[in-house]
């Protein structure tokens, strides 16, 4: 019998507004810890993960501190909550809780928002290839790699956790505070709870997560990560235009699409970007992706197109980022 799932993403806040997303369906989705399961079961949980089935037209109600809205999912499953304050929030990460009935079942479950910390600096990074190790430009192996090798045996690039640990420190006078961090990627939100757990274990900073819309089917599966990657730039300008006052720093890599989405958001945004950082994934760097860095550096935006951390880490020091 599938289970009744409510799935919690963290939610963000400015000043004037607090925006909360998350998803209801049934799934034989397992618990977290079957992400760190033998093969053959960490293979059986990922495919389970893809097969679901989203509940829509159920209402949902927000609280926190005493302050309640309902509202009801779409067809997808998915609900989102945009809401002017109703009272100021102090700068760090809160606790709200959403609740549902289905099926005459009541579900109730926590989660988190952010409400950046005082700060300068705002950092937008990519996952596939960027941090965790994915082999995105080749189906086959990266599909392979999903299925056998569990959250434990996932691989992280070198030195990314010092790159990142130091931008989230930038400009911050305590150790404690951090910049704000955003994972923006075209995985889809059926890996939301491998890819927190992935950051955890490797402490990296703590983030929003921004991903695709959710899959329901094996067929779906197959094609992870895949199609149009024009939903990135999207939440990428929505992070934008909601703190319009960080300069930001774009991570990404040379296997898709990241290079061409950053030169499209330095554009749009000509004040806003202050970096940008392409990890290259093949032996050579590509003619292609440096002609399009150059032509970002036109617009007085930092780059580094790069083999390993270190380099990034590098830049960041000569530059001032960090």
């Amino acid at each position: 019998m599938k289970k009744i799932n409510l799935k919690l993403y963290r939610g963000y806040a400015n000043d004037q507004e607090v925006i909360i997303f998350g998803h209801i369906f049934r799934s034989y989705i397992p618990s977290d810890s079957t992400i760190e399961n033998g093969r053959l079961s960490h293979a059986w949980a990922v495919i389970r993960m893809f097969r679901i089935k989203p509940i829509s037209n159920t209402k949902v109600i927000f609280s926190l501190n005493g302050w309640e809205v309902s509202s009801k999912t779409t067809e997808d499953g998915y609900f989102r909550f945009n809401l002017p304050q109703r009272e100021s929030l102090s700068s760090g990460w809160h606790t709200f809780k959403v609740r549902c009935q289905v099926d005459g079942q009541q579900l109730e479950e926590s989660g988190e928002l952010l409400k950046p910390y005082p700060g300068q600096l705002g950092i937008i990074s990519d996952i596939d290839d960027t941090f965790l190790v994915s082999h995105s430009n080749r189906v086959f192996r990266k599909l392979y790699v999903m299925l056998f090798r569990n959250v434990n045996r996932r691989k992280i690039f070198d030195d990314v956790v010092d790159h990142y640990q130091a931008l989230s420190r930038a400009g911050q006078d305590s150790n404690e505070a951090s910049n704000a961090f955003f994972y923006v990627s075209s995985s889809e939100w059926n890996l939301y709870s491998f890819i927190t757990r992935f950051t955890e274990i490797h402490q990296l900073p703590k983030a929003i997560i921004k991903l695709k819309d959710i899959k329901t089917g094996l067929a779906d599966f197959l094609m992870t990560g895949r199609g149009n990657h024009d939903h990135k730039y999207i939440k990428i300008k929505d992070i934008i235009t909601f703190y319009p006052h960080l300069d930001y720093v774009l991570l990404g890599d040379d296997s898709q699409h990241d290079p061409y989405l950053y030169e499209r958001v330095s554009k749009h945004f000509p004040l806003n970007v202050k970096a940008i950082y392409i990890r290259q994934t093949g032996r050579r760097p590509k003619k292609k992706v440096e002609k399009v860095l150059r032509n970002i550096q036109d617009l007085n935006v930092e780059t580094c197109y790069c083999r390993g951390s270190q380099e990034a880490i590098d830049h960041s020091q000569r530059i001032g980022v960090v």
